[in-house]
């Protein structure tokens, strides 16, 4: 995550006709429930972190501005200890 998400690009998937970009990418999207998430995918395309549901797009996009910020000082956990 700390090298992904400072370069990640956008792909809003929530607009039509948006562009297909390249990974490492933020890809935006509604779910089933009509909520905002965001999913920073890899360079390999892996899926590396997923959102909460947003019901503002406006706080999903600020969702990605704070991981973008914040990644890359980011400490690091391992959750299987």
């Amino acid at each position: 995550m700390r090298k992904n998400a400072p370069i990640a690009k956008l792909e809003d998937q929530t607009e039509e006709g948006s562009q297909t970009v390249t990974n490492p990418k933020f890809e935006v999207y509604t779910d089933k429930a009509g909520e905002f998430r965001f999913r920073l995918k890899a360079r390999n395309g892996e899926i590396i972190a997923a959102s909460e549901g947003y019901k503002a797009k406006v706080s999903c996009m600020n969702g990605i501005e704070s991981v973008r910020k914040n990644a890359p000082e980011a400490e690091t956990v391992d959750e299987k200890e």
